[in-house]
């Protein structure tokens, strides 16, 4: 990868942002970057495994699979390059990834591994702001879930369902589910359910199959619905 192709690769993400020319330069002469390259249907890292480096794709596109605690469902979502995979993980009381990641298509990642992170968050001032700011935004995002306004109806709760398990409010989702079970996170009958789902079947949000609902686009159906 050419320096200033690089440098423009790192620049795409929020850790490094703000972050001058020469800073760049300083940190990369200073920094064991890894590079990694993934052909279509390869794993990344898969649920349970032990986070040790930072993961930033950038170029191609993921598959994001995270399950229940039960196995009882799984929610699968599309993301491209540029992201950064579960930079929350890297420290804290559980360093364990919580989704599966696949490639999709060929893909291209730099890697930091956690003790070169560790430093950089010690001599960069602006990377430790960056990395706070990151936490600290997902942090609060979580925390407002909460003081929503509760759901008017059952469509809003399908919805809300949907953006809760969303790593992204946007793109590609798919979840793999029983009808009853679904019934049974929104608190509604299986029959009600069936028929809300249908009719945003026929409205063209979603697309129903045995056991899955297909989400083309998640922000298409937060416009609509």
């Amino acid at each position: 990868m050419a320096e200033l192709q690089f440098y423009d690769q790192l620049m795409k993400f929020r850790l490094f942002q703000g972050m001058s020319r020469s800073e760049l330069l300083q940190l990369a002469g200073q920094t064991k970057f890894g590079f990694v390259k993934l052909v279509a249907g390869k794993s990344v890292v898969r649920a349970g495994d032990t986070c040790r480096q930072l993961w930033l794709l950038v170029g191609g596109q993921v598959q994001l699979t995270t399950e229940s605690d039960d196995h009882g469902y799984a929610f699968i979502e599309e993301v491209g390059a540029p992201w950064l995979l579960q930079p929350e993980v890297l420290f804290g009381a559980t360093t364990r990834y919580v989704c599966s990641v696949q490639t999709l298509t060929d893909c291209h990642f730099i890697t930091l591994a956690k003790d070169e992170v560790t430093r950089l968050l010690s001599d960069f001032l602006i990377f430790r702001l960056n990395y706070m700011n990151l936490l600290s935004t997902q942090a609060q995002r979580r925390e407002h879930r909460s003081w929503r306004r509760a759901p008017r109806s059952l469509r809003e709760r399908i919805i809300g369902f949907l953006l809760d398990h969303s790593t992204y409010p946007a793109g590609h989702k798919t979840v793999r589910i029983l009808m009853t079970r679904l019934a049974q996170e929104v608190n509604e009958s299986r029959l009600n359910v069936s028929r809300e789902l249908n009719q945003m079947h026929s409205e063209q949000l979603l697309v129903l199959r045995r056991g899955q609902i297909e989400v083309p686009s998640l922000e298409h159906l937060l416009m609509k619905a």
